[in-house]
């Protein structure tokens, strides 16, 4: 009598157990995390809060001081990329990033990069004698900074779970941001890591036509 007892209560408990799983409440899923490939961190392109704020930073070209909000004036787009000078993953995004950027530069494309966690002398030396095609500006230039940075503070709204976050890139389009204020917009397109080239080619081609569109549209009769 005990042995049947004692096998009916298990049986209760282990269909408890099942029901229990059948209805718990579902997980959100969380921002897709960078796929390694050969080396690489591929990501997709997601639209996420991030209450992204001008800056000032210094031009690693003269050390001059660069207003983003000012220097992205008359674009239609603008790819902002974050990178540390000496990171393989950057190594394998830089030059998609000069492509995208030559290729697209005469229809009010503009790239800024903004190093992080190496020395000036570090980036400079990345981009050779000739200079990098588009502004560099840097961020940070030592490793403990990371967890200082404005960077750091966007990857952690955008689900970006890298230690070290290199590249992120983020899409800007400056007749959507706000005038004045710190915050320069609520939402944007982001990359959690290497960019896929295809399909941010095509993204830019998009928005570069929309942009057009939009420009010509109050001349329609």
């Amino acid at each position: 009598m005990k042995s049947i007892l004692l096998t009916f209560a298990l049986l209760m408990i282990v269909s408890v157990d099942i029901v229990a799983q059948n209805t718990a409440t579902p997980v959100a899923q969380s921002t897709p995390t960078p796929v390694a490939q050969g080396g690489h961190e591929y990501s997709p392109l997601v639209e996420k809060t991030v209450n992204y704020k001008n800056w000032t930073l210094s031009d690693i070209k003269n050390d001059k001081p660069v207003d983003l909000r000012m220097r992205i004036q008359g674009k239609k787009l603008v790819m902002v990329v974050y990178f540390a000078p000496l990171c393989g993953n950057w190594q394998h995004e830089a030059p998609v990033a000069a492509r995208l950027y030559e290729k697209y530069k005469n229809q009010g494309f503009e790239v800024i990069g903004v190093s992080e966690y190496g020395s000036r002398d570090e980036v400079r030396k990345f981009f050779g004698e000739a200079g990098p095609p588009y502004t560099v500006v840097s961020e940070s230039e030592t490793r403990e900074d990371r967890e200082k940075t404005p960077h750091y503070g966007y990857r952690q709204l955008t689900g970006d779970t890298r230690r070290w976050g290199s590249p992120w890139n983020i899409f800007l389009e400056p007749a959507l941001l706000a005038k004045t204020g710190d915050v320069l917009t609520e939402k944007a397109w982001v990359v959690n890591g290497e960019l896929i080239e295809e399909e941010v080619d095509k993204f830019i081609a998009e928005r570069l036509k929309g942009s057009t569109a939009q420009a010509l549209e109050p001349c329609k009769q």
